[in-house]
């Protein structure tokens, strides 16, 4: 008996597009409707000649009062093929509830958490769930009604991780007539039809009105627009990835991720002949690669805007330094002179700005020379350590050439202290006439109001001796003379 179309389609679809390969275990999500039942019934069709194991994956969301019966239907469809059988229940509603969450994203959550368990446990290295071409398109549909950018348009992905989709170029009518074809039958949920969701609203009105009234080919122009979009998307991930490696720069102390403002604002060079005066090509490539830096930051782009994203922008193009952009998620966007910084910290701001010796970073850790083999100080804050090492001075110039961080050992007096820098800190520079401000050096150095916080300075006897990156006190410095000097390094922790 020749195999139905359907399942000879199925298994050129997954060989062409590898999303299942040979060794591979699949675990199949059914829920007992049609869709997910014809998955099932074609997957296994296929396993043979495709060199895959499946497993029947039931997720019993507690919904409906039919849920039971969805599960016995389903565990009864897997021991009519001979396949292993995982179901899981949780109460959705009550979980929605104590979470003040919709109850379809809390069903969704859940689902995928089983099915990231299943995988977790070694039960299956895919998972094939049974989304259609009508899914797309609803998908599709319902994303331009809420409002979208092109990102959106990409609906779902064939494959995202673990999760594979087989169905995608498939109708679901040809679902329904394959298995009246097998003489298999499946499970209605009566909730697919309530038009008080969007998405019901869309299957069941809107969809047939373009199908019947504007275009027979509606649900295939929408998958098409989405799979298009997806190559798109693929091009604009790549560009933006390869300008976001280019140009940001990631604080290992911090975590936190600054940009050039020109660069972000121009990520690349083109002819100014390529574009009318009135336009701008730069623009879309700047809006993703702020979305890319925030990401770096918050881990997804859930709570971030168009509007969002604009505000960073305009961040970049002004000219003051030290204006601070709060977005969603705790993530903050510093100007530090021509640069934009990202961080998850909350910098102290504003013009009412008070300076006070107790900082949110303040730390003092005492230091304990041991000998002639010097010490190490481990400072959390900074995630740090400093490294002090006695050295024989006569041998210094042949041992290192950072000078900014060598002070004559006999001229140090206990306490030796490693802390964070205060207002009104200031010494004389090597090679200065008169002292100065540790913070006028600092923003000398265009230390930006963040990065300033925690700065690390040592103390001897009560006298700022260093501080990172700057000259050492001249009163304090290796020189004609010295004997035994002390040579600070710092490395990461």
């Amino acid at each position: 008996m020749p195999k139905p179309r359907l399942e000879q389609r199925l298994t050129q679809a997954i060989e062409r597009t590898r999303l299942v390969t040979a060794g591979d275990r699949v675990g199949v999500a059914v829920s007992g409707g049609a869709d997910s039942v014809a998955l099932a019934r074609l997957l296994h069709a296929a396993s043979l000649n495709l060199g895959i194991a499946l497993t029947v994956l039931h997720f019993d969301h507690q919904v409906r009062p039919e849920s039971s019966g969805d599960a016995r239907f389903v565990k009864a469809l897997a021991e009519s093929r001979n396949l292993p059988f995982v179901c899981e229940q949780a109460d959705v509603k009550a979980t929605a509830t104590r979470e003040k969450k919709n109850i379809e994203d809390t069903a969704r959550r859940l689902r995928y958490k089983f099915f990231a368990d299943v995988i977790r446990r070694g039960l299956a290295t895919k998972i094939a769930v049974a989304h259609t071409m009508d899914d797309q398109a609803e998908t599709v549909l319902a994303r331009l009604l809420r409002g979208t950018g092109p990102a959106g348009l990409v609906g779902i992905y064939p494959q995202n991780g673990a999760i594979v989709r087989p169905l995608l170029a498939v109708r679901r009518c040809e679902l329904r007539e394959y298995l009246r074809g097998i003489a298999q039958d499946w499970r209605e949920d009566a909730t697919n039809r309530d038009t008080t969701h969007q998405r019901a609203r869309i299957r069941e009105k809107l969809l047939p009105i373009l199908e019947n009234d504007f275009s027979p080919a509606a649900v295939e122009h929408l998958a098409n627009l989405a799979a298009l979009s997806r190559e798109e998307e693929a091009f604009w991930g790549s560009l933006v990835e390869d300008r976001f490696r280019a140009l940001a720069r990631i604080n290992d102390r911090t975590g936190a991720v600054s940009v050039s403002a020109p660069k972000l604002l121009a990520p690349m060079e083109f002819s100014s002949q390529t574009h009318s005066a009135n336009a701008n090509p730069m623009r879309s490539l700047t809006e993703r690669l702020v979305r890319r830096l925030y990401r770096n930051i918050r881990g997804d782009l859930l709570q971030l805007t168009s509007v969002h994203v604009d505000q960073v922008i305009h961040l970049a193009q002004s000219t003051a330094s030290g204006k601070c952009l709060q977005l969603p998620g705790n993530v903050h966007v510093v100007k530090n002179f021509g640069e934009l910084v990202f961080s998850a910290q909350t910098p102290v701001h504003g013009p009412h700005r008070k300076e006070t010796k107790e900082r949110a970073s303040a730390y003092q850790y005492v230091v304990q020379l041991s000998g002639s083999a010097g010490t190490d100080v481990s400072i959390p804050e900074l995630a740090s350590c400093f490294r002090l090492k006695v050295i024989d001075w006569p041998l210094a110039p042949r041992e290192t050439t950072n000078w900014r961080s060598i002070l004559d050992l006999d001229l140090l007096r206990p306490p030796l202290v490693f802390r964070s820098w205060r207002p009104g800190d200031g010494y004389r520079p090597r090679g200065r006439r008169k002292a100065r401000k540790l913070k006028e050096m600092l923003l000398a150095a265009r230390i930006g109001r963040p990065e300033r916080d925690g700065w690390p300075v040592l103390e001897s006897n009560g006298h700022v001796v260093w501080a990172r990156g700057m000259e050492p006190a001249e009163d304090f410095c290796a020189r004609e003379g010295t004997r035994t000097a002390l040579l600070i390094e710092e490395r990461k922790l």
